[in-house]
């Protein structure tokens, strides 16, 4: 399967995106950028957006862009830095802009981002299997 088409096949598969809203916005080789609209359901008890949302949109945009090399890739280890609250209906995009790429690991970089803003970073380690997307 071409690497640009894999992360729309992932989230056919991916029912958690799918109820989180995501988006694909772009994809291609070692890249993905996704994007999600901040819901009253996504909202912690002080009134800002969880932060399990960015993390889990950056996580989303980590998994797509690991997985266009065209093998499966599995996290193993991810953190993030998170910069500034976030309110509902913001509109969130999370891209991964650095991907390195070895035999058997990947490491990326995901900007979350509310507009030009960015509102959280998310390192992720992958380990890439021998199994490949069809």
């Amino acid at each position: 399967m071409e690497g640009e088409k894999i992360p729309h096949k992932m989230l056919s598969l991916d029912p958690f995106s799918q109820w989180m809203g995501i988006e694909i916005l772009e994809s291609d080789i070692g890249k993905c950028k996704v994007a999600l609209t901040v819901r009253p359901e996504m909202l912690n008890s002080m009134g800002k957006a969880h932060g399990g949302v960015s993390y889990s949109l950056a996580d989303t945009a980590f998994g797509f862009a690991a997985n266009t090399h065209g093998k499966y890739a599995v996290s193993i280890e991810t953190s993030i830095n998170h910069i500034e609250a976030l309110e509902e209906g913001d509109y969130l995009t999370a891209e991964a802009v650095i991907d390195v790429t070895k035999t058997k690991v990947g490491f990326n970089i995901i900007e979350v981002k509310r507009g030009e803003e960015i509102v959280a970073l998310f390192k992720g380690v992958v380990y890439r299997t021998t199994k490949d997307w069809e």
